[in-house]
């Protein structure tokens, strides 16, 4: 078999080979499977054998002469892609609506299934590996994955399979026209770093339950703010050494040379090509640059970077926490109150009931106003042209603006609301959070909308409450969280999911089977009333008043808070008034 995948690999000859994982469990299996034989693992062109090397943090990389492999997850995640989880499996069911060739109590015990297979019905594998080959195929289908990677490589010169690199994508660039101008580049480790530069500009929340409040956001902010203000190292160099009429004053005694620079003209250069890409709705050209863009400013603040310089990234982020600071004060001088700001766009309340007609009215209004004012403004003080470009982006009919658990303040980077189009959406909150049950996240999206409908919600909590307690709910009681690190390195405070995946090697070690936590991963868990215990082996009962409490306590108090209400007043008056 393994001879006969050799010669069929050279007959075929491919240029990329894909799969899941395929880098870090396939490539290691084969491997050491073609060493244990004795046959060479000749899968490069030339009959060139495959080379594994060990990188930081167990991460393996593969050489194969003439070919490039490309792990589906490291592309998709590269490509900014967010699941939940990056197994197939999930994956599969999110993108393309279909998963594993195996049924739902089979995943739950996959390697259980497959090693059943491989003794009693061979087929039956091979069917089911087929299937997971199909899906790989699929999801690049569906993605476009591969002429992302591709549009990457051309703007970048990065290899198809590289991971990360947006330092050297930069340099890929900026160095060859810093040289052709008859610069030398900086050593690294040679930058400015007096001060740490700020990150962006998170304003201080107004919580509270809302009606119509609109969100204006400032296209590709820090990009508009390198292209307007002539944000570049080369720049910074030169207008430090020339008179004031040929400079523009960043922050912390930075100046910009107005004429010699180069990243704002690169910028421009994407800036084009991106627009052109979106008219030919070729989504890959235009997310491979909004990437490469978007990366410029954490580029200059990196001290990994051989242009960093902590006046470039506070020239940028100081100037975007001014934008914004000084757009809420506009906006709230036309009559209107921002609630809150967030890096590049503001959420404005209009105060008044709307229809959405009225609402989208105003939106485009405020828009356009703005943009003319930014543009008149930066004219006046700058003699600049503007390229800044702020878009009405969205209505909510229905808006919450939450409290920090446990305080009257406003949170920052979390709110829900219901859109002008009927979507729900929630940001920062536990409905799309990774580490929260099922349970919490259906409550969570079943009460928002009752109450931003007016609708009763309290018969609905209880008979929650019950059904928990009764077991109906147990399916939608499992934690999934991380192990960032090997077991036996948390000594002090261990949480429940180390506690969860120890159980959980124990009860490997007994069936002399391989446990998945030892390196990290994730892991699903309970909370029984013996503690955590991992899915693999729940021993004790589930104990259900630790959910009321933990899962869906906080999640209706979030909202309740507003209604002056309280979740245990609810489910228990009688207990409430005593433990106040």
């Amino acid at each position: 078999l393994l001879l006969a995948t050799n010669e069929w690999l050279q007959g075929y000859d491919p240029d990329v080979l894909i799969g899941w994982n395929v880098v870090g469990f396939d490539f290691r299996v084969l491997e050491r499977v073609y060493r244990e034989q004795g046959v060479p693992f000749a899968w490069g062109r030339g009959q060139q054998n495959v080379r594994l090397r060990d990188g930081q943090n167990n991460k393996i990389f593969t050489d194969i002469a003439g070919r490039v492999i490309v792990d589906g997850i490291d592309a998709l995640r590269a490509a900014t892609y967010q699941f939940e989880s990056f197994s197939l499996e999930f994956v599969s069911r999110t993108l393309l609506g279909q998963g594993k060739k195996i049924d739902a109590e089979q995943i739950e015990n996959r390697g259980q299934a497959i090693g059943e297979m491989f003794q009693q019905d061979k087929v039956a594998l091979a069917k089911y590996n087929l299937q997971d080959c199909q899906l790989v195929l699929d999801i690049f289908e569906h993605t476009q994955i591969l002429n992302y990677l591709i549009q990457r490589s051309r703007l970048t010169g990065h290899t198809l399979d590289r991971i990360g690199g947006s330092v050297a994508a930069f340099e890929y660039l900026y160095l060859p026209k810093l040289h052709r101008a008859g610069y030398i580049s900086p050593n690294l480790g040679e930058g400015f770093d007096d001060f740490k530069a700020p990150g962006g500009f998170v304003m201080d929340s107004q919580p509270g339950i809302y009606k119509d409040v609109l969100v204006l956001d400032f296209k590709s902010l820090y990009p508009s703010i390198i292209r307007t203000f002539k944000i570049d190292p080369m720049g910074l160099i030169e207008g430090l050494q020339s008179e004031s009429e040929q400079t523009i004053d960043g922050f912390h005694g930075a100046k910009f040379h107005r004429e010699q620079h180069f990243l704002p003209d690169i910028i421009t250069q994407l800036w084009s090509e991106r627009e052109t890409a979106k008219k030919n709705k070729d989504a890959a050209v235009s997310q491979a640059i909004k990437i490469i863009m978007n990366s410029f400013y954490g580029i200059l603040g990196s001290k990994g970077c051989r242009f960093f310089d902590a006046r470039l990234a506070s020239s940028i982020t100081e100037r975007g926490h001014q934008i914004i600071q000084d757009t809420a004060k506009w906006i709230e001088q036309q009559g209107y109150r921002v609630i809150y700001g967030d890096t590049d766009s503001v959420f404005v309340y209009l105060k008044k009931d709307h229809s959405l007609a009225q609402a989208k009215k105003v939106g485009k209004s405020l828009q356009n106003k703005l943009n003319h004012y930014w543009q008149h403004r930066l004219q006046q003080e700058f003699n600049l042209s503007c390229d800044l470009e702020i878009e009405f982006e969205r209505h909510y009919r229905h808006f919450l603006m939450p409290t920090i658990r446990g305080s009257e303040l406003g949170s920052k980077k979390r709110y829900a609301g219901i859109t002008s189009e009927d979507e729900l959406i929630f940001k920062g909150l536990e409905a799309v959070r990774s580490d929260w049950t099922q349970l919490s996240k259906e409550i969570q999206t079943t009460l928002y909308l009752m109450i931003f409908h007016k609708k009763p919600y309290e018969d609905y909590l209880l008979n929650m409450v019950k059904e928990v307690k009764q077991g109906k709910r147990d399916h939608q009681l499992v934690y999934k969280k991380r192990i960032r690190r090997k077991l036996d390195e948390y000594v002090k405070n261990v949480p429940p999911q180390i506690q969860a995946a120890r159980k959980a090697e124990e009860f490997y070690k007994q069936h002399n089977q391989t446990s998945q936590y030892r390196h990290g991963g994730w892991i699903e868990y309970v909370m029984t009333l013996a503690g955590p215990e991992p899915v693999e082996n729940i021993q004790n009962p589930l104990d259900y008043q630790h959910y009321i409490d933990k899962q869906i306590g906080p999640v209706a108090d979030g909202i309740l808070y507003f209604l002056q209400k309280r979740f245990q007043t609810l489910i228990d008056p009688q207990q409430d008034i005593f433990s106040r």
